[in-house]
């Protein structure tokens, strides 16, 4: 990235130590910081010196219909700036909200709590106009028990970033929007299941090469070979231990 100062504004709903935290150490990564709360008419007058916006989410944002409005309202203000923006917020917010508006995942997405060191540099990519790449392989987790699919998300959080969808067509929605470097798919699912939702992907150039792991309840002889019958790249049984899963997944997550 180019070595003069680079104009940072950052766009949130309430001012918080965190963000505090982070517009100190964006100051001390020599970038130039300001903070916005409130006044968000005023993006499109600060593009003119702006090189790239963040929005930092409040959590538990998908359910709260005026948090919503603002959200959209700033994705506008900034598309038509023809600026990017990373957007920080927690993992389970993000497909929630791009099913309720899609413009979200127009701007790179970074789950919280977020360090210098995968920040820094999805700054200076999303300011260069590149895809961001954070230091943590993304991996979504696509399973129609929600306490399932948090537990998992649990246990992998700290060496993946990690995102949730219940639903077979939901996960195609999040793809076809969102990179991701890796799926575990739950095999039996309600209305689309994994079998179809793998047919799906693999139709699609976007998500064609995704690798997809199938999460199975069902460990017999026959099931494992109904399942690999689909040339997945490879399976999980949903008895596993979060060891073993973290060890798996190192193995596989490239």
């Amino acid at each position: 990235m180019n070595e003069e100062i680079k104009n940072i504004v950052i766009l949130v709903l309430q001012y918080s130590v965190v963000v505090k935290g982070i517009e100190r150490k964006l100051n001390d990564a020599k970038f130039q910081t300001t903070v916005l709360t409130d006044s968000f008419d005023r993006i499109r007058d600060m593009s003119g010196t702006t090189d790239l916006f963040i929005l930092y989410l409040p959590g538990d944002c998908s359910n709260k219909a005026d948090v919503l409005e603002k959200l959209v309202y700033i994705c506008d203000q900034v598309k038509r700036t023809g600026r990017n923006m990373i957007m920080i917020g927690e993992a389970n917010d993000h497909p929630e909200l791009v099913k309720k508006a899609h413009v979200i995942s127009d701007f790179p997405w970074l789950d919280r709590p977020i360090e210098m060191d995968v920040l820094r540099p999805a700054i200076e990519a999303a300011i260069e106009g590149k895809t961001v790449s954070v230091g943590k392989k993304r991996i979504l987790i696509v399973d129609d028990d929600p306490s399932y699919a948090k537990m998992v998300r649990e246990w992998i959080k700290s060496d993946y970033q990690t995102s949730v969808v219940t639903a077979g067509m939901q996960a195609i929605t999040f793809l076809l929007k969102n990179p991701v470097d890796m799926i575990l798919l739950d095999y039996e699912m309600p209305v689309v299941d994994g079998p179809q939702v793998l047919q799906m992907l693999r139709q699609e150039p976007a998500t064609a090469k995704i690798p997809v792991i199938f999460l199975t309840g069902v460990g017999t002889k026959d099931a494992v070979e109904r399942v690999m019958a689909l040339k997945p790249d490879g399976y999980v049984l949903k008895s596993t231990t979060r060891e073993n899963l973290l060890k798996y997944l190192r193995g596989k997550v490239r």
